[in-house]
Order: C-alpha cells, then sequence, then structure tokens
C-alpha cells in the first residue's frame, strides 16, 4: 500500500545560498551581480542534492510544501530599525538585548517605537528561545533574494507536472514586529496578527502523513525552530515519522554549535537522521 510522504522544505531561498557567480544575474539597474544576502556555507550544494531527490524521488512523494522566509525592508529585525545610542548605524549579526537598549547602547530610529520594541524583546527573552539578532536585509519580499534555489524550484516544478498536484508555498516572516524563525510560529506571536499563531492546521495536516521529511536552510534557525515546532506540537506525538536530511541543510556560520545540538536534541526524541541517498530508496518503494 503506497504511504503518505511528504516533504517540508524549509527556505530554500537565493539569499540562504552560498550561489556560485555564475548562478547570480546582473541587477539591470547598477550593472553589478546580485548576491545572497545571508549565504549560507554548503546551502546550494545542500539544495542541489536536494532538487536531485525530488526528481529521482518524485513518483514516491505525495506532497512538498516549502516555506517562504518573507520579509520587509523595515522589520525589527533588520539594520533599518535600529541605531545605536549616539545615533550610528547597527551593523548585521549584531545581538541586542532588553538591557541593551535600556541603558541606552541601541534604540530605535524612530522614538515612538521604543515602547513596544521593548516589550517585544522582553517577551524574546522570557521565552529562552533567542535573543534578537539584526540580521542583513534578506528574503525582502519580490526581490530575487526572495526566490526559490532555481534547480529545486525546477524539480518541484517537474513534480508537479508530473503529480498534477500543487507544490504549497507557506509565507513566514512579514509582520515586521516579532521574528519568525518558525514556518509554524512566530517567536513571539502578535495577538492582532493570525500568521504568527501556531498553524495547527498545516500541523494536523503534515501528521496526517505517514512520513514528513525536512530538508531546508538554516539548520541552526529557521529548520530547527520549525522542527521543533512541529515536534512538540505533533498530535499523534510520532516523532519518528519525522526525517531530517541531514545533507541538505547546514547552519549560519559561527552558529554550528546550535546545528550540532540541534541534531542531537531531535535524534533522542525519536527523530530520524538521514542523508538523501538513503532515504531515495523509500521513496523509489513508494511508487
Amino acid at each position: 500500500m503506497k504511504k503518505n510522504i511528504q516533504l517540508l522544505l524549509i527556505d530554500p531561498q537565493n539569499d540562504f545560498c552560498d550561489l556560485p557567480a555564475d548562478w547570480c544575474p546582473l541587477d539591470p539597474l547598477t550593472g553589478q551581480a546580485l548576491a545572497p544576502a545571508l549565504p549560507v556555507a554548503g546551502a546550494h550544494a545542500d539544495m542541489l542534492r536536494l532538487a536531485g531527490l525530488i526528481r529521482e524521488g518524485a513518483p514516491g512523494i505525495s506532497a512538498i510544501a516549502l516555506t517562504l522566509d518573507s520579509h520587509h525592508r523595515f522589520d525589527i529585525a533588520h539594520p533599518t530599525f535600529w541605531q545605536t545610542g549616539a545615533g550610528g548605524s547597527v551593523s548585521p549579526f549584531t545581538p541586542i538585548a532588553a538591557a541593551q537598549v535600556r541603558d541606552g547602547s541601541y534604540a530605535p530610529k524612530d522614538p515612538l517605537m521604543l515602547p513596544r520594541a521593548l516589550a517585544y524583546l522582553d517577551a524574546l527573552e522570557q521565552r529562552g528561545r533567542y535573543t534578537l539578532m539584526v540580521w542583513p536585509v534578506h528574503c525582502e519580499i519580490g526581490s530575487w533574494g526572495h526566490a526559490i534555489h532555481l534547480a529545486v524550484k525546477a524539480a518541484c516544478n517537474r513534480w508537479e507536472d508530473r503529480n498534477l498536484a500543487v507544490a504549497r508555498k507557506i509565507s513566514k516572516g512579514s509582520n515586521p514586529w516579532t521574528e519568525h524563525y518558525s514556518a509554524l510560529q512566530a517567536e513571539v506571536p502578535d495577538a492582532g496578527d493570525a500568521a504568527t499563531q501556531l498553524n495547527r492546521a498545516f500541523i494536523a495536516e503534515l501528521d496526517r502523513a505517514d512520513q514528513i521529511i525536512i530538508a531546508g536552510e538554516a539548520s541552526s534557525h529557521c529548520v530547527k525552530a520549525t522542527t521543533e515546532h512541529l515536534i512538540d506540537h505533533l498530535p499523534s506525538g510520532q516523532s519518528s515519522k519525522v526525517v531530517l536530511l541531514t545533507d541538505c541543510m547546514s547552519p549560519v556560520g559561527g552558529f554550528e554549535a546550535q546545528h550540532r545540538a540541534f541534531l542531537a536534541d531531535m535524534a533522542s526524541r525519536g527523530v530520524r537522521l538521514a542523508t538523501s541517498a538513503e532515504i531515495l530508496p523509500a521513496l523509489a518503494d513508494n511508487a
């Protein structure tokens, strides 16, 4: 009997991939090559392996969902929001804690935003998962960097044509007042924005699968946060149905320890760790 095998592809987007120069088109306005905003070392190779798995395993794949990090330029986790206490710019990869805002080290460029920013930082730190990180402007809605890696997109297109089905696209991160690493819930849900709340309907849909295969970028952040939320809230509690493709994900540079801890934690909770080559026979057998 054919199994329901679903692929969950986390943020397989240009801005997260260390693309070679010949994969980066020219910007017609400047004549300069476009470049990924937040490239993860190894991500391009990850995406090529992932695309190969989708192509070769297409007959055995029941459903595909792709999450898309989708930000505005102005965002609490982008440099456009912040300034130093002296009015200077804030560089990407700067962590900002509530205490640093209170002591005047950092401040929103718009002083009217200070109360809400502090409330967010306090709530974020109380949850104990992350400290606010100022990232480069990335995955800006409508940009080249927001688009899906071309090899993954082509493989998904072929799967759609073959299966007469839609590879579902799920946006996350468009609320500028909260970080949204997980595709299933923002780090601090906004009571006025349903898109930031726990997506129980999608979790239940995934749980109907016999197997959920997860890949994408980056394993230290968005893959990690999504998988943690999925395992925490899976209605069946059957974590053994979840597979992490370890050769189709990589960590942000400097966060390798978080990547290793994530994989170890998931394995201890019953999640299977496998490579794309190890999982392909199961897809072939499910054709």
